[in-house]
């Protein structure tokens, strides 16, 4: 992998022009970002965007990430963020609640205006594959958006009416030019958010046992019959495969299918929940206007 990720299809350049001029349409934005990493899943440029914007911060696939990290999380943010699992349905309330308490502010101040009453208008932005129309076709109560499990499946906007008084505007994950912090860029395409033949399936699967051993190596050890984690994750990498059948003529090990495996089964939860970040230790959070 070089010093940077690269991975900018032109309609995401598109997509954020779009983002900007429809700013000025909506009431509010939701911000979703993946629960498991919530500092490498915020896309830079969408915090500049969203500077002067009324924001609701979403930490989404809770499911998915350790529920006492999470729990720092929220601390970090400061009652700035709400925990959302969209797949089980986690979360969903407070969202609506906090969703119909905009509506109402927006309906009080459009009658002291003397204009018409009408929907509260939300954004919901973040990167590919972060759960953005899953989300939306849950609070719609149907396949309203177009959904998938490998990033960059939502290519243009889309309106969808998901109550009486609110509907949302769909938008394509948006990833940023140049990711310069590698490892930022191998948390989010271990996660799913970035095409993971963009970078290398092999390398990846070995960054994701090296996080894993920093982090619960009891999921490898148990869930991949691995006797020692120790040594180079590349070799680890060959005892998964081999244990797991992922084997060439002549007995050697497809380390790519070996990857493969490891890499669904951790973004599909197999593995349990993991957090691959906590919150910075020190500095306050930098979060956009409060929810």
């Amino acid at each position: 992998m070089s010093d940077k990720v690269n991975w900018y299809p032109g309609h995401m350049a598109k997509a954020t022009r779009q983002i900007k001029e429809k700013l000025n349409l909506v009431d509010v934005v939701i911000e979703l970002r993946d629960a498991r990493l919530p500092e490498s899943s915020a896309n830079p440029q969408l915090q500049d965007l969203l500077a002067d914007q009324a924001v609701i911060t979403l930490l989404t696939k809770a499911d998915l990430a350790e529920q006492s990290v999470t729990d720092r999380w929220l601390d970090y943010f400061d009652g700035n963020a709400l925990v959302v699992s969209p797949e089980t349905g986690q979360g969903l309330k407070n969202l609506k609640n906090k969703l119909n308490e905009y509506y109402q502010e927006v309906k009080a101040a459009r009658q002291d205006k003397g204009l018409q009453s009408r929907k509260l208008r939300a954004m919901v932005v973040g990167l590919p594959n972060v759960g953005k129309s899953t989300l939306i076709n849950k609070l719609a109560g149907g396949s309203k958006a177009k959904t998938g499990k490998r990033p960059g499946v939502t290519r243009g906007q889309q309106w969808v009416k998901v109550s009486s008084g609110v509907e949302l505007l769909d938008t394509p994950g948006l990833l940023w030019p140049d990711i310069k912090d590698k490892e930022h860029g191998y948390k989010l395409a271990v996660c799913g958010m970035i095409r993971p033949e963009i970078i290398d399936y092999e390398l990846l699967g070995c960054k994701l046992i090296e996080y894993l051993i920093d982090l619960n190596p009891e999921a490898l050890e148990d869930r991949y019959n691995l006797v020692k984690i120790e040594g180079h994750s590349y070799d680890l990498l060959a005892d998964l495969g081999r244990n797991r059948g992922c084997l060439m003529p002549g007995g050697r090990v497809d380390r790519e299918r070996a990857a493969r495996i490891l890499l669904q089964e951790f973004q599909d939860g197999t593995l349990g929940p993991i957090s691959l970040e906590g919150p910075p230790a020190d500095n306050p959070a930098e979060s956009p206007e409060e929810v």
